[in-house]
């Protein structure tokens, strides 16, 4: 399901056109993530692009984005991607704005029922140099915030059996692949 409209229908669908074929090829392709093949396979996932330009435009299409998943039978849409191409393309920044994310989740009422996991084309975890391939499973075509269902993540790990293994599981398998064979997965 999208969510697109108005003079920047065309630009839209191009960029949710890019994240899901990321989400297809990279996420569930390398199975970075054994919980997304199925919200996507049922059409359970929402791509919303903001135009947003400012982290205070984002944040009120972030709060709104919330509300909705919220106010939405998980059988319809049980996640939703808030692709924002233009605003905070700069990591850092990006990162700092989490804590935004996280403060308006709690000022909603929504802890324990809703979280925002975070995707950047520059995504470095602490302690990583820039270009090491670990920071890759986090690295998306575009900013974005995913937005879950805490009752989503806790039916996924009452189900998968070694779920502390993924993350390492994930890094072996970029390791494999290598930067090169990065940059061919996401040509495709």
């Amino acid at each position: 399901m999208n969510a697109i409209g108005g003079p920047d229908a065309e630009p839209a669908i191009a960029v949710i056109a890019a994240t899901r074929a990321w989400l297809e090829n990279v996420v569930i392709g390398l199975q970075l993530c054994p919980f997304a093949a199925a919200p996507h396979l049922n059409d359970r996932v929402r791509y919303c692009v903001s135009m947003q330009r400012s982290g205070v435009g984002l944040l009120e299409e972030l709060v709104e984005e919330l509300q909705a998943l919220q106010d939405t039978d998980p059988l319809i849409c049980e996640t939703t991607l808030l692709i924002h191409p233009h605003a905070l393309p700069d990591f850092l920044d990006y990162n700092d704005f989490l804590d935004e994310c996280d403060a308006a989740v709690a000022a909603l009422g929504l802890e324990g029922e809703l979280q925002v996991a975070s995707f950047h084309p520059l995504y470095q975890f602490a302690g990583t140099g820039a270009q090491d391939i670990e920071n890759y499973t986090n690295r998306s075509p575009y900013p974005m915030l995913h937005l879950l269902r805490e009752s989503s993540i806790e039916r996924a790990v009452a189900n998968y059996p070694d779920i502390g293994e993924i993350g390492p599981r994930n890094i072996a398998t970029l390791r494999r692949l290598g930067h090169e064979g990065w940059r061919l997965l996401c040509s495709q």
